[in-house]
């Protein structure tokens, strides 16, 4: 009996540090992911479009399909948000604080935050970029972008991920199809810039994870956030051969334990106690 009891009990003893080497190899997955936006419009501008953000270890996919923006434009586009916690969003209409009609982008910042990351077509995508609009995609005749780049980002943006969105820059509130100064005036970012260039045309904040790539057909066809199954309770980054691993080894536990009770003397039985 003495042996058997030694060998449950070294079992039960090697288990903690089982479970430890199986979430410490699950840990760098916990950081991947797939991450959906849908853009919605702001200052009437019609425009809409849906965005993936695939994180893969310090690799950060971005994919975005939108349209109803400027034809034959360059449009600004960034992830916006924060890394240190505070609670940024989309604007809503009483961002346009000073009743002009237009959500300009020092407005909108207030509730969007400032730029974490330029999404530039090439070179530098630091927030210095932001204005970088010889840089930035161009919507094509019919008002539609297509976007698609890697990015090296820091572990702020991994841990905070969630936390950030996406906005798209460009308007034309005089229907010319083009930006000008008799639209809107001029930026209050570059005096040079019309409004119409800087003034935030859509904005999404992220609504689900590991939802696949960009479905077929881009803005129509979508199906937004895919949800976990109801009563899940462990991170989804756990499920797959990490997550096989926890459940054996919980489940290892379980049967030790059925085991031990099956094993034990039943207390005052041929004077035994119980274990």
């Amino acid at each position: 009996m003495i042996p058997t009891r030694t060998s449950r009990l070294a079992a039960l003893a090697a288990l903690p540090a089982a479970l430890a080497l199986t979430l410490a190899a699950a840990s760098p997955a916990a950081a991947d992911g797939a991450y959906q936006i849908n853009l919605a419009q702001l200052n009437n501008s019609g425009s809409k479009g849906v965005a993936m953000l695939s994180l893969k270890g310090d690799q950060l996919t971005v994919k975005i399909e939108s349209e109803g923006l400027v034809p034959g434009q360059p449009h600004a586009q960034h992830l916006h948000g924060s890394t240190d916690g505070h609670d940024f969003h989309c604007p809503d209409p009483s961002a346009d604080t000073n009743g002009d009609g237009v959500i300009n982008n020092t407005e909108a910042t207030v509730q969007y935050g400032d730029i974490n990351i330029s999404l530039t077509t090439q070179g530098s995508t630091d927030a210095k970029s932001g204005l970088a609009v010889d840089r930035m995609p161009t919507a094509d005749a019919q008002g539609k972008l297509s976007y698609e780049r890697t990015l090296t980002v820091s572990q702020d943006v991994i841990d905070h991920i969630k936390d950030l969105h996406i906005v798209q820059h460009g308007i034309d509130r005089n229907g010319n199809n083009k930006y000008d100064f008799d639209g809107a005036g001029k930026s209050e970012l570059d005096p040079k810039l019309p409004q119409e260039a800087t003034a935030p045309t859509n904005c999404g904040e992220i609504q689900g994870a590991a939802v696949g790539s960009i479905p077929i057909g881009g803005v129509e066809t979508g199906t937004g956030p895919v949800d976990p199954p109801a009563g899940t309770s462990a991170p989804l980054a756990l499920l797959g051969a990490g997550g096989t691993a926890v459940a054996a080894a919980t489940g290892t536990l379980v049967l030790l334990r059925r085991r031990r009770a099956q094993l034990s003397p039943v207390p005052g039985e041929n004077g035994g106690a119980a274990a």
